[in-house]
């Protein structure tokens, strides 16, 4: 459809803001199922069909409501590695939405991809038809250099932090085994039953070898919260067996002594031998 056109009229040779009648008359006309628009130049024109067909669900075009035309799909050939992949697309989709349809084709993570049209690596935000993409247009995909490196250190990342969990389970393990030995001295010596020193000196010990193990554990996240977790429990357990140290100390060793009874030597019996 071509565009009719209708410049401002104005007695002073086109300056002032007033609009011509013609322009007035065919702007206010509502016989004709048209749309019409102000370019920057100050000419009225009358919208193109497309642009009508896009505007009229927003009520631009006067009278009933004409449906929007959908946009026409295209079929993009894109290259990725020794393989090639025929993807059907929006013509006005994004470089960004082209990507998304082809990790599922390719599993490579929208993040993780390079486009590349015409030699040219184009962003996620870069329409396809503002780029030149038509049907049976020919895209390379890549794998993107700083989404490998990324992978590698978050692999990195992951394996320090999975060696860091094994290390502190190995040693929450190890805590509970000599808790569970706190608790059993403790109760000894609450019931006033004295318990040899070297035992308890010898949890001592065993508990400040696991604090040092903890210690030197590089954890994050998650890791250091339960490598201080542990940590606590040590310090728990160290300090109940100090205090049982002085309690034990002030109770009185029980000696135990046997009586033994006394019984008179068995009579003896003389024989009488015959030849």
């Amino acid at each position: 459809m071509a565009a009719a056109v209708m410049h401002r009229s104005s007695s002073d040779g086109g300056s002032s803001s007033g609009w011509s009648e013609a322009a007035a008359a065919a702007a206010a006309s509502g016989d004709e199922r048209a749309g019409w628009e102000v370019r920057p130049s100050g000419m009225v024109v009358q919208a193109r069909e497309d642009q009508l067909a896009a505007g009229a669900g927003a009520g631009i075009v006067g009278g009933a409501g004409i449906p929007p035309r959908p946009p026409p799909e295209i079929r993009v050939r894109v290259k990725y590695g020794g393989l090639r992949h025929e993807v059907a697309v929006s013509s006005v989709a994004t470089f960004g939405e082209l990507k998304k349809l082809l990790a599922a084709r390719t599993g490579l993570q929208p993040a993780d991809q390079k486009l590349t049209y015409k030699g040219k690596e184009r962003n996620n935000s870069d329409y396809l038809d503002v780029c030149g993409v038509k049907n049976k247009s020919k895209l390379e995909l890549a794998e993107d250099p700083n989404s490998v490196e990324r992978r590698y250190i978050e692999r990195q990342k992951n394996a320090k932090i999975e060696t860091a969990n094994r290390a502190i389970g190995a040693i929450a393990l190890e805590v509970d085994k000599l808790a569970d030995q706190v608790r059993s001295i403790e109760k000894s010596i609450t019931r006033g039953s004295k318990v040899a020193e070297v035992q308890i000196t010898t949890l001592i010990e065993l508990l400040m070898r696991l604090a040092v193990k903890l210690d030197s554990i590089h954890a994050e996240g998650d890791s250091s919260s339960q490598k201080n977790i542990q940590a606590k429990r040590v310090q728990k357990c160290v300090e109940t067996l100090d205090v049982l140290k002085i309690s034990n100390a002030r109770l009185q060793n029980v000696i135990v002594t046997t009586k033994w009874e006394t019984f008179d030597s068995p009579a003896t019996t003389q024989w009488e031998l015959f030849d």
